[in-house]
């Protein structure tokens, strides 16, 4: 449908650009890796690529959705198209034998054939050296489409006969429109969307308890610092330090923390950008006027030195306690 072409061609523009000019040249090839992150829309895409390349009624290089091979493809009942998924860990041999009898079976429709390979970079040994034979030595007009998040997982071999196909990570606004199509705040989308660019981590992220009490809890932090030294040092050892336990989790608050702080240096440059905590506007617009571009500057390189120091092993209080009073460098208060 048009609203899908629309879709997509936002969330991947140079991909669809690149594809729809294969076709538009009859220069579609055998072997494609499809390489990018979870929530890019590599499947969509996929199966886009498979019915421009099958419609009967292709108009300016778009399917067109409602032609006999069309709807067989979006109902899964094309003949000229088998798609695999890993058997448990691995994708095994018997797959790989059983896909490559079914493309080269006599008696399917006439045109190309296609073959989706859902998380290509899960090939055990026999599997992976059974596509290679066939990769190199297709039968008739055969394309095949490899989907992976972890492209140098992939045998060097298969890459060398593939053509890579990069897809570019979703554009935040589109992932902040699907969450909260979902039911989620607008504030915790703009935050979530920060940290990952997968719909299904986000989403995760954005309903667990978790997460929620870190993110006030660093917010609370950031209000704390703007008033005296005594009363953020309080919230770290009050709140911080028994919330944030594992060094995962210290590094996405210290992420947060510095989030946080470009938010304030985009408020006070009146830049239109979506902030990471939209909810904060009053208060990091107060922080802002009070605080001059070299300061902001100096707290957030503050920010990442802890962080450095985090992955160096330095002690948790100790590292905390020093950021606190790098923070607090250049603040008058009354």
């Amino acid at each position: 449908m048009i609203e899908n072409i629309e879709k997509l061609t936002k969330i991947q523009p140079v991909v669809i650009k690149q594809l729809q000019t294969i076709y538009e040249k009859n220069r579609t090839g055998h072997a494609y890796i499809f390489d990018g992150a979870k929530g890019t829309g590599k499947s969509e895409v996929a199966m886009f690529f498979v019915k421009l390349c099958s419609c009967l009624n292709v108009s300016k290089n778009v399917p067109c959705e409602t032609c006999r091979n069309c709807r067989r493809i979006e109902s899964g009942n094309f003949p000229n198209l088998l798609q695999i998924e890993p058997d448990g860990q691995f994708i095994k041999i018997d797959q790989i034998r059983e896909l490559i009898l079914g493309m080269t079976r006599t008696g399917f429709e006439e045109g190309r054939k296609f073959y989706i390979i859902h998380h290509a970079d899960r090939f055990n040994n026999s599997s992976a050296n059974t596509l290679l034979k066939f990769l190199e030595e297709p039968e008739g007009e055969v394309t095949a489409i490899l989907l992976t998040e972890a492209y140098q997982s992939i045998l060097p071999t298969i890459q060398s006969r593939c053509q890579q196909i990069k897809f570019a990570n979703v554009p935040r606004e589109i992932l902040m429109e699907k969450m909260q199509a979902e039911g989620i705040s607008l504030s915790m989308a703009s935050t979530v969307s920060q940290l990952t660019n997968s719909l299904e981590t986000a989403i995760f992220l954005a309903n667990d308890e978790q997460f929620a009490h870190g993110r006030k809890t660093v917010l609370k932090l950031v209000e704390a610092i703007k008033r005296n030294i005594h009363e953020a040092l309080f919230i770290v050892y009050e709140d911080w330090l028994p919330s944030f336990k594992e060094k995962s989790e210290i590094e996405q608050a210290l992420d947060l923390l510095l989030f946080a702080y470009r938010d304030i240096v985009a408020v006070k440059a009146d830049l239109k950008n979506v902030l990471v905590f939209p909810d904060m506007l009053a208060s990091f617009n107060e922080i802002a006027l009070h605080s001059t571009y070299e300061q902001l500057s100096n707290h957030m390189q503050a920010i990442l030195q802890a962080r450095q120091n985090l992955q160096r092993n330095m002690n948790r209080t100790l590292m905390m306690e020093q950021l606190m009073l790098n923070l607090q460098e250049g603040y008058t208060f009354v």
